[in-house]
């Protein structure tokens, strides 16, 4: 044999069964384009350099993992198609008198043609595409896009690497096959179907359970945090449960139907129910995949496009205000009365006024807060005076009754010994407030209070207690602090809205001008306060925040997030179709033989055309409505989710799941319209004269 023989053969074989290899191909070269341009955007020496771009660049990474790791699983399970396709021209070549050392030799330049093709296309692809998807994200993070092209080698190297091992494990998997499989075996293979599995009521009762714990977890959670906890227990459960109910399931539909003799014994259902029985096993497996692709595809999609869209709300949730002051007072009470804080507004005032800012909207109250742990009675206690609770650690904030009106525009009255108490990603149920031994009783529980932006942005549940003597109330905090390990923060918060351009408002790290005089409205406030403090001592220390200073790290995180939804949405979308199509043509020629015999015995071409949709509707779209049960049930954990990112906006989250599903609904009923075409054109006969 000379030495272009077995590339030769191997070409061959890879173009005679061209409708097969193709779609792989594509997939290794999209996937190979798509890790490339992750990874390249994540070591962008771009990112970096602006605000926000930090952050971004680690969710690429993040992303890039994920890819991998996907690539690895899906690219072995496409693989397994071709494998099966092409066991029964191995085991003719067996026959013929090659050894498997000889079909192994095929089987290597099948892997390296492919390997070659797919990876240096796909890193082609992703060169040439890198520019345009760093545009994108970075229009999609509000910043200035940079025109210099260039192409990471330290990706370059990564993506070959990647992939060669990717190719190098599944020509491995193959020679595996090989070994322990018989040339008979090889050519029985196509026609080797799978028995119907026993005890499939057992395993549907399981999945049932399954899918019916994790939907009771996501109604039943109140709490954010507790979402958060639970959340992947129950995608495991929904996963695990779905694949359990589509492969008992469908056994048990199959059967059903077949018992059913004036729905079975029908030229449109005969053929297809009696085909799906033969092989259900595996046609469940798939119809799980792709269910479970779909779930994940709408889930992270319409979660992240929420993230994207209500990145402003987010932002508003986390700084009220335009601008924010806090002063520290550690444990100085006394310097927290109206005379002190008349000075700290008076310097605040100046700055803002020298810097031609108005103070509109403006928000001024006292706090104290700590974390401690509450009992289901509602007392106070430190974490080493718990009592054995196991209960997570609580934020206790006390307001004054006087700022809390001021604030909200209200006129609530207190007797002594009573409060108000407002639980924030929490339910507070007992009837009292106890600190140490002074109790409070609860008058009412109020649906709206001032959440200081810092506690917003906390994952730890809050509780609010709007007290009559804001002092008393502080002083026993202090006391009860002296003898555990409780931490009071007495803090003043004094926020408002400024009518200067972002650019004034923030100058990132102390900016002045040439005549020393600040540049921006948060280092004259800075200044004001270092001031006061230097000349009276009145504080122990400060923070001026700014939204306009953090706004570009929101659209760096949420704009990055919603760019890896898109690109991960992409690839599970790919993926999806990929199963789709390989189940229609590998089932198509499983079916060729079984539909031949029916023509044969009277079964016209419209009759086959019927029984393919008959086949195709009682089980293509279960995947889709399945998907979308889940999404429902999903929704009230997304929706606790997002609120630990500070989105609330429950219409704009509705808005995003409709409209993600209805979308991947169409890709899917094209996916099903090209499919059943192919599936059709295969069992027609119509594959063969090609």
């Amino acid at each position: 044999m000379n030495r272009g023989f077995y590339p030769r053969l191997a070409w061959t074989g890879m173009k005679q069964n061209r409708r097969l290899y193709l779609p792989y191909l594509l997939t290794c070269t999209g996937v190979t384009a798509m890790f490339y341009i992750l990874m390249g955007l994540s070591v962008s020496s771009v990112l970096p350099q602006m605000s926000g771009g930090r952050s971004t660049a680690l969710i690429m990474s993040l992303g890039s993992v994920v890819i991998a790791f996907f690539a690895l699983i899906f690219l072995f399970y496409t693989h397994s198609f071709l494998i099966r396709r092409r066991s029964r021209e191995f085991g003719l070549y067996n026959v013929l008198g090659m050894g498997k050392g000889n079909i192994a030799r095929i089987l290597l330049w099948e892997t390296l043609l492919s390997c070659g093709a797919t990876t240096l296309i796909g890193l082609a692809l992703g060169i040439l595409l890198s520019k345009l998807a760093e545009a994108a994200l970075l229009n999609l993070l509000h910043l200035q896009i940079a025109y210099t092209f260039t192409v990471s080698i330290p990706s370059l190297l990564l993506t070959l690497g990647l992939f060669a091992a990717i190719h190098a494990l599944i020509f491995l998997r193959s020679l595996w096959e090989l070994h322990r499989v018989s040339a008979v075996a090889l050519l029985r293979s196509e026609s080797v179907g799978e028995k119907p599995p026993r005890a499939r009521w057992a395993l549907a009762v399981l999945g049932i359970a399954l899918l019916g714990g994790a939907y009771w977890l996501a109604v039943s959670i109140r709490e954010p945090l507790e979402a958060l906890t639970w959340f992947f227990v129950a995608v495991i459960m929904v996963i695990v449960g779905t694949y359990l109910l589509f492969i008992a399931g469908s056994v048990a539909l199959c059967r059903m139907l077949q018992k059913n003799p004036r729905y079975y014994y029908q030229p449109r259902h005969f053929v297809s129910v009696s085909s799906m029985a033969y092989r259900m096993k595996r046609n469940g497996a798939g119809l799980a995949s792709i269910c479970v692709l779909a779930t994940m595809v709408l889930v992270m999609l319409s979660s992240t496009t929420c993230m994207y869209y209500g990145v402003e709300d987010a932002l508003h949730q986390r700084y009220p205000r335009d601008i924010g002051v806090e002063c520290y007072f550690g444990d100085r009470l006394d310097q927290m009365d109206e005379a002190h804080l008349d000075i700290l507004r008076a310097a605040v005032a100046d700055a803002a006024d020298a810097m031609g800012s108005s103070r509109d909207n403006v928000q001024d109250y006292r706090a104290a807060w700590l974390y401690g742990i509450l009992t289901p009675d509602g007392a106070l206690r430190s974490v080493s005076d718990s009592g054995g609770l196991t209960a997570e650690p609580t934020r206790v904030t006390l307001l004054p009754l006087s700022d809390y009106n001021a604030l909200t525009g209200t006129e609530l009255t207190l007797s002594d010994g009573e409060v108000y108490v407002y639980g924030h990603r929490m339910t507070y149920t007992a009837p009292q407030f106890t600190v140490g031994d002074t109790t409070w009783r609860v008058k009412s529980l109020l649906d709206r209070c001032t959440v200081n932006g810092a506690a917003a942005a906390d994952v730890t549940p809050s509780l609010y207690v709007v007290v009559p003597d804001f002092e008393s109330a502080a002083r026993l905090l202090l006391d009860l602090s002296a003898d555990s390990d409780l931490s009071v923060q007495l803090r003043w918060y004094y926020q408002f809205d400024s009518d200067l351009p972002d650019d004034a408002q923030h100058g990132g790290s102390a900016s002045y001008g040439t005549d020393g005089v600040p540049a921006s409205l948060t280092d004259a406030l800075q200044l004001a306060l270092y001031n006061v403090n230097a000349e009276t001592d009145l504080t122990t220390g400060w923070e001026v925040e700014s939204l306009a200073a953090n706004r570009s790290d929101f659209y760096g995180a949420y704009g990055g997030l919603f760019y890896l939804g898109i690109m991960l949405s992409a690839v599970f979308s790919l993926a999806a179709v990929s199963i789709i199509y390989y189940k229609q043509v590998c089932e198509g020629y499983e079916d060729q033989s079984r539909f031949a015999i029916m023509q044969k015995v009277g079964m016209t071409k419209q009759d086959i055309r019927r029984s393919i949709n008959s086949q195709l509707l009682t089980v293509f779209f279960l995947p889709m409505a399945l998907s979308g049960v889940h999404l429902c049930f999903a929704f009230p954990f997304i929706h606790k989710l997002l609120l630990l990112f500070n989105l609330s906006n429950t219409s704009l989250l509705i808005g995003t799941t409709v409209v993600c599903y209805v979308a991947f609904a169409l890709l899917y009923t094209l996916a099903y319209k090209l499919t059943s075409n192919a599936y059709y054109h295969i069992v027609s006969g119509a594959a063969e004269r090609e």
